[in-house]
């Protein structure tokens, strides 16, 4: 990550403004739509892996609710959006990890208190370590942030109508055409073309995400480039060559399943390992900014008591460090109690000293996990927004640290030898542990998002922080019974609560049935470790490339991270991003030979930013709609019209109707608006 003085950025709402934030309407506001943008994410993480942030959609919503009173602004807006967006992610962690313990046997049902209380202490603990990372990542870097550039875009645009046009257009572009993928599904929202080669299988996947193509636009062709090494290196390498040395998969019907097969099983592993070492060396590069982040933070808090609050910048007052850090210190006992009661009822055999040992070293193993993959969280949201990042990638990665700490300090006598029920018992502390650490990660990079929203709009930090907590609050209280509703509506995987249940209609949680998979496989010792090394070994590879780049003042570089996500990624979303930088780069290009002023290129480049954040703001608004009649109707397919003339051309249509939108995105970007001369 680069380093940069501080940024001065003119926010949208001076300083010196002060406008009502926390109002009674926007709280409660607030409380319906994180319940809302909880339940819906959580059958989408749940039906396809997938989630869409809900910053956007929360914005649109809070947006059209507040203006039916008399008095609201724009902070009002984006106080909703910040709480309603911890509900979205709290959400994904946890469909993340928590239904692969019914998968395992673990649990047969939801467990209210410890569901709750594994939500509330891992999201205050994500808040808590987001504090001190404002200043480091949005303030002293060049990260992007995009989902919260483009929610500010919007968020602005609800006050402009010049602005709100220029949104508008390309956010119903974007919205009909996601309906339209899936919804009405006669429009694909990819196309897959892979034939066997020899022994092995050979071919390329494109998705025709929106909300993509204007995210890689806002990231720039600097870091895409980056991802797509990581995506060629999995894909068009490593694939192919483990379908030639190993073979392809047996249950595999054709040669798109095989190579997904052989990723999602074994080349995917391979970014895990470059993701620890990645993390392990960016927290070593982070270790002066965020030194200076306390510092700053301490000197606020002196500030405070010497001159008083009215001499700190509105908009740079953060929650006083002082009282992160005492809340920080008490969560240890609630996370030691709560770890406590799990690992005792595990089914592991345990003396009283080894029970204690166990318990506290859990504890421990959550604190460190979560404050460094904290970081790596806030790290990639900027680099990607929170919809991109890999957070399944970032729990596994805790998964497999977890996994291996306690085998070390369990199996060391033998608990596991024959003993399912410890088996069972240390997958599920192990996955439980996860889901803990999934909140923190979870919140923290999302909250940066939105205080890079709230950074670009001029909202008070600390306001922003305290309603974060509150949506982490409202979360935990309702995620159990959310959970606990699909899982009786539909099941998950091949497990099923009722008899005479359809299997088809059954949620396959596939993030979840990975967790399992590998949280199971470390305690038989039956984990292909073989992969894991070979994503450090190339990851060092990757590291020493980008050092020798860095010192030669190369402009492109290779951030181990970046590669690591294009390694850990489907290719399908990997493949928009590259054509948004791609189009980034080359609309840059296109405006400087272009005979224009500098105040009608920089007239131009606001645009395009609007474009690609309507891009986004459509496509996510729709995704978080239709999720509401798809839990209704128990089925994905309500809206499903495809005319019969149709139904072996939707990839074709799909493709078609992408390129059109990447060429008015184009030309949006490249091209002066004639209304713009005037």
């Amino acid at each position: 990550m680069k380093s940069n003085p501080v940024q001065n950025v003119k926010p949208y709402i001076s300083a010196t403004t002060r406008l009502p934030e926390i109002t009674i309407k926007a709280v409660i506001l607030s409380i319906i739509l994180t319940i809302l943008m909880a339940g819906s994410n959580a059958y989408l993480v749940l039906k396809i892996g997938m989630s869409v942030s809900a910053c956007i959609p929360a914005a649109v919503i809070s947006m059209a609710v507040l203006k039916m009173f008399r008095k609201s602004n724009i902070l009002e807006n984006n106080i909703v959006q910040t709480a309603a967006s911890a509900g979205e992610i709290l959400a994904s962690a946890l469909a993340f990890t928590i239904p692969a313990l019914v998968m395992i046997g673990y649990w047969s049902a939801f467990p209210y208190t410890i569901l709750a209380s594994l939500t509330l202490v891992g999201g205050l603990l994500g808040v808590f370590l987001s504090v001190p990372l404002r200043r480091t990542m949005i303030i002293e870097s060049d990260l992007k942030f995009p989902e919260g550039i483009a929610t500010a875009e919007v968020l602005k645009a609800g006050n402009e109508s010049a602005a709100a046009k220029s949104i508008f257009l390309s956010g119903l572009a974007a919205a009909v055409i996601k309906f339209c993928q899936s919804g009405f599904q006669f429009l694909a929202d990819g196309i897959n073309i892979w034939g066997r080669v020899g022994s092995t299988v050979f071919g390329v996947t494109a998705g025709f995400s929106l909300a993509l193509l204007g995210a890689g636009f806002v990231v720039g062709l600097e870091i895409v480039l980056a991802i797509l090494s990581g995506a060629v290196l999995a894909w068009f390498v490593a694939v192919p060559l483990y379908g030639a040395l190993y073979g392809l998969p047996l249950d595999a019907t054709d040669a798109y399943s095989a190579a997904v097969s052989i990723w999602n099983t074994k080349i995917r592993i391979i970014g895990v390992g470059m993701m620890v070492l990645g993390g392990l060396w960016m927290i070593l590069e982070l270790i002066a900014p965020l030194r200076r982040a306390m510092i700053a933070s301490l000197e606020a808090v002196r500030k405070i008591k010497i001159e008083g609050r009215s001499n700190i910048i509105r908009t740079e007052f953060d929650i006083p460090i002082t009282y992160v850090a005492f809340g920080v210190a008490l969560l240890i006992l609630p996370i030691y109690m709560v770890f406590n009661a799990i690992v005792t009822s595990s089914g592991i055999q345990l003396s009283p000293f080894m029970l204690l040992i166990s318990s506290l070293t859990v504890t421990l193993l959550a604190y460190i996990i979560s404050v460094l993959g904290s970081t790596l969280a806030s790290y990639m949201c900027g680099l990607l927004g929170s919809s991109n990042t890999p957070l399944s990638g970032l729990i596994l990665m805790a998964i497999l640290l977890v996994s291996l700490f306690l085998l070390m300090l369990l199996g060391t006598q033998d608990n596991f030898l024959g003993n399912a029920d410890a088996l069972l018992g240390a997958a599920g502390i192990t996955i439980l542990l996860g889901a803990l650490i999934g909140c923190a990660l979870a919140i923290a990079g999302d909250n940066l998002q939105d205080l890079k929203s709230g950074q670009l709009v001029g909202a008070t930090p600390w306001k922003q922080q305290i309603m974060l907590i509150v949506g982490v609050l409202v979360s935990a209280l309702t995620l159990p019974f959310i959970f606990q509703l699909l899982f009786e509506a539909y099941g998950f995987g091949d497990v099923l609560p009722r008899v005479g249940m359809d299997p088809a209609q059954a949620l396959s949680a596939p993030k979840a049935a990975l967790m399992a998979a590998i949280s199971q496989a470390i305690f038989t010792q039956s984990m292909d470790w073989t992969m894991v090394v070979i994503g450090i070994l190339l990851g060092m590879v990757v590291l020493i490339i980008d050092l020798a780049l860095k010192k030669r003042n190369f402009r492109w570089r290779f951030p181990i991270i970046a590669v690591a996500v294009g390694v850990y990624m489907p290719l399908s979303i990997t493949v928009p991003l590259f054509l948004g930088g791609l189009l980034s780069y080359f609309s840059q290009r296109a405006l400087k030979r272009a005979k224009m002023t500098v105040e009608e290129k920089t007239l131009t480049e606001q645009r395009s930013i609007l474009f690609a954040s309507g891009l986004i703001a459509g496509e996510a608004l729709v995704g978080i709609v239709l999720a509401i009649p798809f839990v209704v109707y128990q089925s994905t397919s309500v809206f499903k019209v495809v005319p019969e003339a149709l139904e072996n051309s939707t990839d074709v249509l799909g493709l078609l109707v992408f390129i059109a939108v990447v060429y008015w995105f184009y030309r949006v970007a490249s091209c002066l608006k004639p209304s713009l001369k005037k």
